[in-house]
């Protein structure tokens, strides 16, 4: 058997060159890397130019080549309206482009270039209707007067040409939008956007109650006049109905209950295995709402409880609700407050009130029983009813031949239905 030292194999390792390599690159990691400086060197004609950009890239635009079975448009030369009584398109209402860029329409011959070089050619093929519009317009309007004008059939031609030119001559309108556009809800904002306030647009079904539609004629006629309101004499109006609430409330809700709720709600309709604990969960479920009231004497409420109390009564409101919505000032009790209770209060003990600015708290948009508030907004009024223009729809066409053949006045309605 041979045998060998540690050492001596140590030694016949390190004479060995392949070994000693081989241990270097497993044992120590070498970081001698030299870096390459061999540089490849440019083309002699090598210039930016040389090199060609994507297809899709910057440069020239990349044109695909066309389909041969492509169906290319071409350009517009003539329109024409559909007659909907024939069932074919229309001779007249129609427009073409003329020799040296002229519009010739099948009506009214050639139209005035200067008019017509920023209309399309499909909205020429309108012209007659559009003109309708603007002589019912014409008509309503003689003497140059202004005012509101009510339109039905504003989304047909005729209708939205009366719309646009009523609102730029300074009236107010009010457009309703036919039938064939119900529920059609960008159409009415698009014909509400071509009025100005205080005019508007709505839809047919809305123009059929007939109650809401005349008191949106009548505000748009008249205004929103916020000088007209009595304040002094309805003021005191304001007291009574403040009063006959606190009166239901504190029949409502007595302070033999546990909680200012419905009493419907303490009865129990659960399972029997339930009763034992429906106490307890209630109590925890009305911890949450504020008390019941004691019982108000109506006559001292009468008595003492004025609009100077009234106002008191109200800052107080105003703090806690105040308080409750920020999330507490550290002095007023968010957890409880028995409006009941310090009416009561004010009742049996009137509390006098201070005029210092402080106390006052003049906040903007606040109601205050004792002044009233400028108007913040402007009163924008339409005026007198100028006219009415109506576009004449298939709709409104069929129901007046359909009144016309009747006779009576039952026969009328029941056409109608």
């Amino acid at each position: 058997m041979l045998s060998i030292s540690s050492s001596a194999l140590a030694r016949l390792a390190a004479r060995s060159p392949r070994t000693a390599a081989a241990a270097s690159s497993t044992s120590v990691r070498n970081m001698a890397m030299q870096v390459r400086e061999e540089i490849e060197e440019l083309p002699p004609n090598f210039s930016m130019d040389a090199v060609k950009p994507p297809p899709h890239g910057f440069g020239d635009q990349h044109e695909e080549e066309a389909d041969p079975m492509a169906y290319v448009r071409k350009p517009v030369s003539s329109v024409h309206s559909i007659d909907l009584s024939k069932g074919a398109i229309s001779a007249l209402d129609s427009a073409a482009f003329g020799p040296g860029g002229s519009v010739v329409h099948g009506r009214f011959g050639n139209v005035d270039a200067s008019a017509a070089q920023t209309v399309p050619l499909e909205y020429l093929a309108f012209l007659r209707p559009a003109s309708e519009g603007v002589a019912a317009l014409r008509e309503i309007s003689e003497g140059g007067k202004t005012g509101t004008v009510l339109v039905y059939g504003a989304s047909r031609p005729a209708g939205m040409s009366a719309v646009q030119l009523a609102t730029a001559s300074g009236n107010a309108v009010v457009a309703v939008v036919d039938g064939q556009h119900c529920g059609h809800n960008e159409m009415v904002d698009t014909v509400k956007g071509l009025t100005s306030e205080p005019g508007t647009a709505v839809a047919e079904q809305y123009a059929l109650c007939k109650a809401n539609f005349r008191d949106l004629v009548d505000k748009t006629v008249s205004g929103d006049d916020f000088t007209s309101f009595d304040f002094d004499s309805n003021q005191y109006q304001f007291l009574a109905d403040f009063k006959t609430n606190v009166l239901d409330y504190v029949e409502a809700y007595p302070s033999d209950l546990p909680a200012a709720v419905d009493s419907e709600q303490l009865k129990f309709t659960g399972k029997e295995k339930d009763r034992a604990n429906f106490k307890a969960n209630m109590t925890a479920y009305l911890s949450q709402y504020q008390p019941g009231a004691d019982p108000i004497d109506p006559a001292q409420l009468e008595a003492n409880f004025n609009v100077e109390q009234y106002e008191l009564f109200k800052k107080k409101f105003v703090t806690q609700t105040t308080a409750v919505v920020s999330g507490g000032d550290g002095v007023t009790n968010i957890d409880r407050f028995a409006p009941a209770e310090i009416v009561n209060n004010m009742c049996m003990q009137p509390e006098e009130s201070t005029d210092d600015a402080k106390s006052a708290g003049d906040y903007p948009f606040e109601f205050s029983i004792k002044n009233e508030s400028t108007p913040t907004t402007p009163m924008a009024k339409g005026g007198p009813i100028v006219g009415a223009i109506i576009e004449v729809t298939p709709d409104l066409a069929v129901a007046c031949e359909a009144v016309a053949a009747a006779k009576t006045l039952r026969e009328k309605a029941e056409a109608l239905q």
